[in-house]
């Protein structure tokens, strides 16, 4: 216990630049590591009108860059450890420090995921200040690197959450992906197709497509594939281009959001959630697998549940949690934690964040 109280002293200390006044100067090509745990908000620095619905300001922290020469710029945000699922989000903007009403947003960008992703800054004025306010998405915490560069690194930023009307239902495991490549990336080596479930940390690359030429040299410019969904859930794939020597940066060519029957915190739509279970999205897991799953309210970290099972997909009643007792007791969400010893190979360790469904009396 002695060491859980001590690693969590230290991940609670603030960074010098929590504070705007104390932002950190960041050089081209300089990575840093930072954390947003322990940070706090400048309320009269910030405003969120100026951004919608693109961030809620929980745990900021700030930096500022200047370009020496105008042109394009990536923000690459890199070796993300989360305490959830969220990742972080950024803001770039110009303006004077803590007066929101000289603020102009160039960007405002919140990951969902923690792959490595770059922001693509265009146009840059030499010699202009710029401010750059990370924090964690929807209230994470998080440990990430920072670097402003002239050469992307990473995965074109993507769009997350999906909504609704964006969800492709298949009743199929297999799925189907086609894209093309137009004619100002025809440079590119090859495609990435990376694929994600929802409750997942990354973004894993299932295929590479190399590109196709003919005896001229000439690219072909149409591409299939079809992968195989490994259980049920909601799946971010999007197909990325590498980048060749001194070639563009890294593309995303097309994304899809496939359902395939019902995901745990995401039911599909006209679906109605049961609403005093949660369902664990334990088909994911090899059959056979000895599971250990830990529930603990996000909170405060108590453990609300503990459970050792052998994983038996077919077994839809094994996945089910009732969470009645702590709707009555007023939470909204709970923490998962499932570590997974499969038959062959090394064991791994998932860490969610499930919304509880919305009690009884409130549908």
């Amino acid at each position: 216990m002695g060491l859980v109280v001590c690693f969590f002293a230290a991940a609670v200390a603030q960074v010098p630049n929590d504070n705007i006044e104390n932002r950190r100067v960041l050089r081209l090509e300089e990575t840093i590591t930072s954390s947003t745990t322990g940070c706090t908000v400048q309320r009269n620095c910030v405003d969120e009108r100026l951004t919608g619905k693109c961030i809620e300001y929980h745990n900021d922290q700030w930096f500022e860059f200047t370009p020496k020469t105008a042109g394009r710029y990536f923000i690459n945000i890199g070796g993300q450890k989360c305490r959830d699922v969220r990742g972080v989000q950024l803001v770039v903007l110009t303006g004077t420090p803590c007066q929101p009403a000289t603020y102009r947003i160039l960007s405002c960008t919140s990951l969902g995921t923690q792959d490595d992703v770059f922001v693509t800054l265009d146009s840059l004025r030499a010699g202009q200040p710029y401010l750059l306010d990370v924090d964690g998405y929807l209230k994470d915490f998080c440990q990430f690197t920072l670097q402003v560069s002239q050469t992307a690194s990473g995965m074109p930023v993507s769009y997350f959450p999906p909504s609704p009307t964006r969800l492709l239902p298949t009743a199929s495991r297999v799925v189907e992906l086609s894209w093309t490549i137009p004619d100002s990336l025809a440079s590119t080596p090859g495609c990435r197709v990376m694929r994600r479930e929802i409750h997942q940390y990354r973004s894993t690359e299932v295929r590479y497509v190399p590109v196709r030429r003919d005896t001229y040299g000439h690219p072909e410019t149409s591409y299939a594939v079809a992968d195989t969904l490994p259980g049920p859930g909601i799946y971010d794939y999007q197909v990325v281009t590498t980048r060749a020597d001194a070639g563009p940066a890294a593309a995303r060519l097309r994304q899809w959001w496939y359902a395939y029957n019902t995901a745990a915190t995401m039911p599909l739509p006209g679906i109605a959630p049961r609403p005093d279970v949660v369902t664990l999205p334990l088909r994911k897991y090899p059959i056979k697998a000895r599971l250990s799953v830990i529930i603990t309210d996000p909170g405060t970290g108590r453990v609300l549940l503990a459970r050792q099972l052998v994983n038996q997909p077919g077994d839809v009643r094994q996945a089910e949690v009732p969470v009645r007792k702590w709707q009555d007791a007023g939470l909204e969400k709970i923490a998962v934690e499932i570590t997974c010893h499969p038959p062959r190979g090394a064991f791994f360790t998932d860490r969610l964040l499930l919304n509880l469904p919305a009690p009884a009396a409130r549908l």
